[in-house]
């Protein structure tokens, strides 16, 4: 496996190519929406060549790639539902029909369940964890081959994985702290290669997944602004920078860990 970074097809404009992730090739998992789109769109304007994963909403994936072709970058789209038997393959059979390897692995893609313990059932249980768990996992063991010496892995984490804030999203976060033990043995199994493997953990974000609380509750936009010791609610850029830079060179140093991206929530 060699160091050399190459995107695999020719794309994006000059401005695009002088970033500081030129010729290098990214995949964004749930990449169509959120802090994903996001994060894709982040990339994608530091230079990368994106995959823009989606589940179902080929339409929603194909406006994201819209804007980063718009902004003067290069994007393609990537579908495969995640949470079912043979997903990873089918995700990495999309990409290989648009690129011959991978720089930056962007695992963002996840399902939230709210919901009391007493109400949890089996198969909303093993729903949340095959998709924010097991298909991570699975789509890097499989994607090894491809993921270049000296690249980077990103796993979207989140808050809740260290703060107890909200006790009936146990299932959620008992998904993203697993997500976080692989990071760092998934840091120390691909040291020697030179790939960097970190979590990144939002908080409360204004993203669709949260339209509901922010939005529609009464005070809920308030009182999702008083957590952050910035006073304010997160957005998805907020997020993106942060992957960005572990995606960079100059991030090349940070591997194995858990970076906090909820301005200040768990404090």
């Amino acid at each position: 496996m060699g160091t050399d970074r190459h995107s695999g097809a020719a794309g994006g404009t000059d401005r695009a190519a002088a970033g500081p992730l030129a010729g290098r090739t990214a995949l964004v998992t749930g990449a169509s929406r959120g802090i994903g789109r996001g994060v894709a769109e982040r990339l994608a304007r530091d230079g990368a060549r994106v995959a823009v994963h989606y589940g179902n909403n080929e339409v929603a994936a194909k406006d994201t790639v819209g804007a980063i072709e718009a902004a003067g970058g290069s994007a393609f789209a990537v579908g495969a539902e995640l949470g079912r038997p043979g997903d990873a393959e089918a995700l990495w059979r999309e990409f290989d029909r648009h690129a011959d390897g991978l720089d930056i692995l962007v695992n963002n893609a996840g399902i939230g369940t709210s919901r009391p313990l007493e109400e949890i059932g089996e198969e909303e249980y093993d729903r949340v964890f095959a998709v924010n768990t097991k298909a991570p996992f699975f789509i890097v063991r499989q994607g090894l081959g491809r993921l270049r010496d000296g690249g980077r892995v990103v796993n979207i984490s989140s808050g809740l994985a260290r703060n107890a804030v909200m006790p009936d999203k146990v299932a959620y976060a008992m998904t993203k702290a697993a997500l976080d033990v692989f990071t760092r043995d998934l840091s120390k199994l691909l040291g020697p290669r030179g790939i960097t493997v970190n979590s990144v953990a939002p908080g409360l974000i204004d993203t669709d997944n949260t339209a509901e609380l922010l939005h529609a509750t009464p005070g809920g936009w308030d009182r999702a602004a008083a957590i952050s010791a910035l006073g304010r609610v997160g957005a998805p850029a907020d997020v993106a920078d942060v992957v960005a830079f572990l995606a960079s060179d100059a991030g090349r140093w940070v591997t194995g860990s858990w970076v906090d991206a909820t301005g200040g929530s768990l404090m």
